[in-house]
């Protein structure tokens, strides 16, 4: 019998402009390198070179701070005729293989700074030249669709190298190596995307027809409507980086399983990320297809629930003494779909406020958000478990009252945009 893809998902995908699927798989081939390291990093500075927690959050959270330069380095080359997004692409993908590598070597405080630095640039030149690509490279009406596609290979990607670098682990018991992985897939997207990403013809035009950077900064600086939502996103993006950076720290070193005085196992948790990647790329379209109805505001204020549910779940995961596993797989999974919920709302809003000469630049900003998110949240996650256990644990009940503000700051926003969304 011939199989078809469901109607439903050749409605979402066929609009897709080529470009988008080119970037997706660039983007899910280096995703498969992030991967190793995204999960496996903290536990390997704090069990295996032997730094604190709060030394890992704070050397992890350096990234962030290099990351802002990059952020605006970033952004404003998106927007320069004569470098343009492609060249961007390629010059971060050059800066975060080198990350990589010293990470690689990282046997004290130092070197993790050094390397964090490095990496943390290189992400940061990054994100505004590739979510400009997507906002070039697609229309108002399947917009959410084209961001959700990418974030989709980015959790595949994410996953399987989740798999891999547990399998890697497991049997060589050598977590330097993930570095050496991730590494090697930046230099595969550089290669992707010096073959096959062009420069949108609405970037080819000369320096003088371009807004000078000095004004588009300063211009989207004073868009009322946009900062707004800058506020309320680096809520959202300190949400992601417990979940990337402080997370599995916690479920392995101030977890207490049953009666033991243990957390998790890492084969442990590689699965439980691995599931909460498999829900969100199972659920990314078709969550996107839902909120795709609503507002941009109305979208956002759902994943926020979302949040606040499952930091309460981790919550009671970690102050009960049976079914703690049950209760972690649930929160994860929460966590998935307010994921999948945040992201392509959030891009396509920004699209909708940025004139279409100056993405590079409101992306850039939206960007620094995420540089934020981890500056703010991976020092005050790892700071936390290096505190007694009622510290740790009320950290994420100190998370769902705090998502009580960001609805608040939502629906202002909402009522400001008005019809205009």
């Amino acid at each position: 019998m011939k199989l078809t893809l469901p109607s439903q998902l050749v409605t979402w995908l066929s609009p897709i402009h080529p470009q988008i699927w080119v970037l997706a798989i660039a983007r899910f081939l280096s995703e498969v390198g992030s991967g190793f390291t995204a999960f496996y990093a903290p536990i390997f500075f704090v069990n295996q070179v032997g730094l604190s927690a709060t030394s890992v959050g704070v050397g992890l959270a350096s990234a962030a701070t290099s990351g802002f330069l990059g952020r605006i380095l970033g952004g404003t080359l998106t927007d320069t005729a004569g470098w343009g997004r492609r060249r961007t692409l390629l010059l971060a993908m050059a800066i975060s293989a080198m990350g990589s590598l010293v990470l690689a070597t990282t046997s004290n405080f130092a070197t993790l700074v050094i390397g964090s630095l490095i990496y943390g640039l290189g992400i940061g030149v990054y994100w505004p030249a590739t979510e400009a690509i997507i906002a070039d490279n697609s229309q108002v009406e399947n917009r959410r669709e084209a961001f959700a596609l990418t974030r989709l290979a980015d959790h595949l990607g994410l996953a399987i190298g989740l798999v891999l670098a547990g399998v890697l682990v497991t049997i060589a018991e050598n977590y330097r190596w993930l570095f050496v992985i991730d590494a090697i897939s930046f230099t595969v997207f550089f290669a992707v995307a010096y073959l096959a990403i062009t420069e949108p013809d609405s970037n080819q035009t000369q320096p003088e027809q371009k807004p000078q950077q000095l004004t588009a900064w300063f211009g989207a600086l004073s868009d009322r409507r946009f900062l707004i939502y800058i506020a309320v996103n680096i809520f959202f993006t300190i949400y992601i980086s417990q979940i990337h950076s402080i997370l599995p720290l916690y479920f392995k070193n101030s977890f207490q399983v049953g009666e033991t005085m243990q957390g998790f196992h890492e084969s442990t948790i590689s699965t439980l990320f691995a599931c909460h990647l498999v829900i969100a790329i199972l659920l990314q379209m078709p969550v996107t297809s839902i909120l795709k109805r609503f507002s941009h505001t109305l979208a956002l204020t759902i994943s926020a629930v979302l949040w606040a549910v499952g930091f309460s779940l981790v919550w009671i995961a970690s102050t009960t003494s049976s079914y703690q596993l049950i209760w972690a797989t649930l929160a994860l999974s929460i966590f998935a779909i307010a994921n999948v919920s945040y992201t392509p709302s959030a891009a396509s809003l920004v699209t909708d406020l940025a004139p279409e000469s100056q993405r590079g630049v409101y992306f850039s900003i939206n960007s620094l958000c995420w540089a934020a998110g981890s500056f703010i949240g991976s020092p005050l996650g790892g700071w936390a478990l290096d505190q007694p256990q009622t510290i740790a644990q009320n950290l994420w009940l100190g998370f769902v009252f705090s998502v009580a503000i960001a609805i608040t700051i939502l629906q202002f926003l909402s009522r400001i945009l008005g019809s205009r969304e």
